[in-house]
């Protein structure tokens, strides 16, 4: 009897460290595209005039207990194609699979915004549940397309998705900052890329923090120097936001940014997908 006792206070002790262990995650950046000779002014405010960077076009492959998850889906539309002479192009889907997962298999995207090249993927992952900020779906869902609105970057085609996705209740609305959406998995606002973007802090050994578009370039982190901003008051609260990253992530290093190539050379790379962890 004493026996069973002690055993089972050891594992009252024991059983909650256990269910509040984080979840252990692998984190890839999948490159599908590059835009040659994009302008950097687009990207570090202040840069010169005529400075130009091949950027990669990315979005990331989380996996963990249970959960198939992709940060942003790229895109595949023809008509961006005619916008930007995009080079060395795959459909998201088919990078997906050379990462070694069924697209089916998808169980959550997590949106950080709402831009052609990393919605426009979403049709090609239709089981998946979507999880976006509630202020930037209602924006491009409404007010952008009204007078005075800004829907720059915006496809329609994309809106009717969400929007499509919400009928047939596969979409999430994330009701601001600091929340977590799926367990080891945190989402923070304050940006200001686009109208609500938002941006991931994944638990684990180590914590890493993938800004998406909130944070183009190293160069923005390592210069302290802000992104063009949804508008050009944000700019402050972009500062404040890429210091907030570096915090989170516990250094300045374990931040991605969205469209730095660099992250395949700082990263073991094997063709198009850089292991984060």
């Amino acid at each position: 009897m004493r026996t069973l006792t002690a055993c089972s206070i050891l594992a009252l002790i024991l059983f909650p460290a256990l269910i509040s262990a984080p979840a252990e995650y692998s984190i890839e950046a999948i490159r599908y595209g590059t835009i040659p000779q994009f302008p950097v002014s687009g990207l570090v405010l202040g840069a010169p005039a005529d400075e130009k960077l091949d950027i990669a076009l990315m979005f990331w492959l989380i996996r963990g207990p249970g959960r198939t998850v992709l940060l942003d889906t790229g895109f595949h539309r023809e008509k961006w194609f005619k916008v930007f002479k995009i080079t060395d192009f795959i459909k998201p889907d088919e990078a997906v699979r050379q990462a070694g997962v069924d697209p089916a298999q998808v169980s959550d995207i997590i949106l950080t915004h709402a831009h052609w090249d990393h919605l426009g993927g979403l049709d090609l992952f239709p089981k998946a549940v979507i999880w976006i900020q509630k202020e930037e779906f209602a924006y491009y869902t409404g007010p952008a397309w009204q007078e005075g609105g800004k829907q720059g970057g915006i496809d329609p085609e994309d809106v009717l998705l969400l929007l499509l996705r919400n009928t047939q209740g596969k979409l999430k609305l994330i009701d601001g900052d600091d929340r977590e959406i799926i367990p080891g998995i945190r989402v923070f606002t304050g940006a200001r890329h686009t109208a609500a973007s938002q941006y991931i802090r994944i638990e684990g050994n180590p914590v890493c923090v993938l800004a998406s578009d909130n944070c183009y370039l190293y160069r923005n982190l390592e210069t302290r120097t802000a992104i063009p901003t949804f508008e050009a008051a944000d700019r402050d609260s972009n500062l404040k936001a890429l210091d907030r990253m570096a915090a989170l992530a516990g250094a300045p290093e374990r931040v991605i940014p969205g469209h730095d190539p660099l992250v395949f050379s700082r990263f073991p790379s094997r063709g198009r997908i850089a292991k984060i962890k």
